[in-house]
């Protein structure tokens, strides 16, 4: 077995597949020397000294491909197999005891902090029985673990809630994000009013746009470590609360710095529904059912974009501008309603302390405990991680840096539209404000193409999963390449849309000509954003 060339603390972690010694290598953690069905372990730097023999992720073999734990302060990387854990669990324990962490708690059997799993295959209630068994180990006498009664029969469990229930809480997260990325865009069309009144440039009043979407991007940092802790319900009572408050500024602003204050809070607090719903769709659907509710929850937030400048054409031509977040105070208030009534708590952690605190108090017992009682997570550590991860992994990583890049740039693109649609529809073509409004039609109508389009790309993953699996004999084996498809159609259309819209915005040029460019471009953004994002 040859190790890696990057030695920290005088060992080192696997590197190529052989097994030719290395001529530094020292002593290995277990005096037997293994097969390759177990795992090997050792501390590294985070990216420092790592050889050639190191190849990314993507290059290595399957069964052999490097995990990266995101648990604590250094990367710890095993060879990605299901066997051998207990084996090595003692040794670990005893030698190294932030490394065994890496056993029990791989890369692959976490959950990311927005409710996502990290491997697909690994699912979230069998990640919480592993998590039973081994405090049942630990503690046998002193402590009564919580867990599903009959599995996802159990009638506290998310997944055996009626159908309609789940789809009833679906459709209200995503509305409830629908108004929030609306807002975002919204606030374009009060410019003709708004400007004037504050006596500002157009460039000032753009910073609102900059500084709401600043606020979106903000606020997961610190809203999506909080669902972890207390639970999804709370994050979005709260945030969402926060988010209502802090459009009241806005709607009832007396100048400029009034108006770009609540706009950033307004987006920090929003974003909960960005970075946290998506966890809840996890709770509700088993994986093989979750395709059409993840479809409807991830088009909401594209489509919120596009429409704003559709409602709040109307409502500027026509009253005041300030009716704009009237309208928006009105929508939300209604949404939170249906929040507290419709939407009960779906992280499961969360549902099954809830029975444990039930349990205590109708048995007397004290010895119930649920998973989440007994871990001791600090929020400060959560948060901080939370923090400084993507930092981390934006600045190490390299195809993170290529995929944030590309969608920081189409992002930017999306949000650039709001500025030339103006330009273009009432300089060029004499649009009313309603009527330069309407032609965000275009933006939105390539937006649902792309996300009723969503079968077409499972059936291609599905396909590529099935050859993969026929390959290898094993079961579920999946690439990450295989998300790419729908990134590499959505690749060539951006730039067709942005060519088309761009070449024929002359008055000469028929209004619709654009307006079918902005088509294009809005079918090819959805599937870029959807492919990085899984």
């Amino acid at each position: 077995m040859r190790v890696a060339e990057a030695e920290v603390s005088g060992y080192y972690g696997s590197g190529d597949d052989d097994d030719t010694p290395s001529p530094s290598t020292p002593a290995k953690m277990n005096p037997t020397t293994p097969d390759k069905s177990q795992r090997y372990f050792a501390p590294i730097p985070s990216n420092e000294g790592r050889g050639p023999s190191h190849r990314s992720s993507l290059e290595r073999p399957a069964s052999r491909r490097l995990s990266y734990s995101s648990t604590h302060s250094h990367n710890f990387f095993c060879t990605d197999s299901n066997e051998g854990d207990q084996e090595w669990q003692p040794d670990l324990e005893r030698r190294w005891p932030l490394q065994a962490s890496c056993v029990s708690r791989r890369l692959s059997r976490m959950r990311s902090q927005n409710g996502y799993g990290v491997n697909e295959d690994i699912d979230e209630d069998h990640e919480i029985e592993n998590e039973v068994g081994t405090i049942e180990s630990q503690h046998p006498k002193d402590v009564i673990v919580v867990k599903w009664d009959d599995g996802e029969n159990d009638p506290m469990n998310p997944r055996s809630w009626p159908s309609w229930h789940k789809w009833l809480i679906v459709w209200v997260n995503s509305f409830s994000a629908l108004a929030v990325t609306v807002a975002s865009s919204i606030y374009v069309t009060t410019y003709d009013q708004m400007n004037p009144e504050f006596h500002i440039s157009g460039e000032v009043g753009t910073v609102g746009l900059s500084l709401f979407v600043f606020g979106l991007a903000t606020g997961p940092l610190l809203l999506a470590p909080l669902s972890e802790f207390y639970g999804r319900r709370y994050v979005y009572l709260v945030s969402y609360l926060i988010y209502i408050i802090w459009l009241i500024p806005s709607a009832v602003a007396k100048n400029a710095e009034t108006m770009l204050i609540a706009r950033f809070f307004a987006g920090f607090a929003g974003s909960a529904f960005l970075s946290v719903s998506g966890g809840s769709v996890g709770d509700l659907f088993v994986r093989e059912r979750i395709q059409e509710p993840m479809m409807i929850f991830t088009g909401a937030p594209f489509l919120g974009p596009a429409l704003g400048p559709i409602i709040g054409g109307f409502i500027n031509q026509y009253a005041n501008w300030r009716w704009t977040y009237y309208m928006l105070l009105i929508w939300s208030g209604v949404q939170y309603i249906l929040l507290v009534i419709a939407v009960p708590e779906t992280y499961h952690p969360a549902i099954l302390r809830k029975k444990a605190i039930k349990l205590r108090k109708t048995t007397g017992d004290q010895r119930y405990k649920a998973p989440m009682e007994l871990q001791h997570k600090s929020l400060i550590k959560a948060i901080r991680t939370n923090l400084y991860r993507p930092f981390q992994l934006l600045t190490q990583e390299f195809m993170v840096q290529a995929l944030c890049l590309f969608s920081a740039i189409l992002l930017g693109i999306l949000y650039i539209f709001f500025g030339a649609f103006p330009l273009v529809f009432r300089v060029n073509h004499d649009f009313k404000l309603h009527q330069q409004g309407l032609s965000f039609l275009g933006i939105a109508i390539g937006m649902v193409l792309a996300i009723i389009s969503d079968p077409i790309w499972h059936r291609i993953y599905d396909r590529l999963v099935a050859r993969r699996e026929k390959e290898t004999g094993e079961e579920g084996d999946s690439e990450p390449e295989f998300r790419l498809p729908p990134a590499i159609a959505g690749s060539m259309m951006v730039p067709i849309g942005m060519f088309w819209f761009g070449w024929t915005t002359y008055r000469s040029v028929h209004w619709i000509v654009p307006i079918l460019g902005s088509i294009v471009f809005g079918a090819g953004s959805v599937p870029l954003f959807q492919s990085f994002s899984q």
